[in-house]
């Protein structure tokens, strides 16, 4: 199941942004489709790596949250990550073939970029920057810009300061729960 679009989409909004959780609220709620029982959130990463949190660390606030009633898979205590984004992926859409699957995951980018939060419409391809070849994960996906592309990408996600992905998980978190909450008023 796709929610209806009219054309591709790319948004970013920084984190600090004024009015970031609200701006984001909004985006979420003209493209995820909160109305199906289908929905899904895959929070990929692992919490060993520092750059890397930032889907499961938004996974455990959603999940931890008694206002958010959609299935979240990937959080700080059961990861999402390399070694099973495969089987879970298989076992999702053998139980359920037409389930809205939204992608959260960290990314690299421009050093200008840092903070920003993209919302975008398809699959994310996790693992990309180290290297690893992980199938694509998302109907939708929102994507965090943790630290600089171009280098030693893994020693980069090793050495982010933790902060920066904690901080985008709460905003993230928070618009994600705001957007169900104005869908259901």
């Amino acid at each position: 199941m796709r929610a209806t679009l009219t054309s591709p989409y790319n948004h970013r909004i920084h984190y600090k942004e004024t009015g970031a959780v609200w701006k984001l609220s909004t985006l979420f709620l003209e493209h995820i489709p909160f109305d199906t029982h289908e929905l899904i959130f895959f929070c990929i990463g692992t919490d060993r790596s520092t750059g890397d949190t930032l889907g499961p660390l938004t996974g455990s606030h959603l999940s931890e949250s008694p206002l958010f009633p959609f299935p979240v898979v990937g959080t700080l205590e059961k990861p999402l990550h390399a070694l099973n984004l495969q089987q879970q992926l298989e076992e999702i859409q053998l139980a359920n073939p037409s389930a809205f699957i939204v992608a959260i995951d960290a990314c690299l980018g421009k050093s200008s970029s840092i903070g920003q939060l993209l919302l975008h419409d398809g699959p994310i391809q996790p693992g990309k920057a180290v290297g690893k070849d992980l199938p694509p994960v998302g109907d939708i996906s929102i994507k965090g810009i943790v630290n600089v592309a171009g280098f030693m990408e893994h020693a980069v996600l090793q050495s982010t300061r933790l902060h920066l992905p904690f901080e985008m998980s709460k905003i993230l978190a928070r618009a994600l729960q705001l957007a169900y909450g104005r869908y259901k008023s």
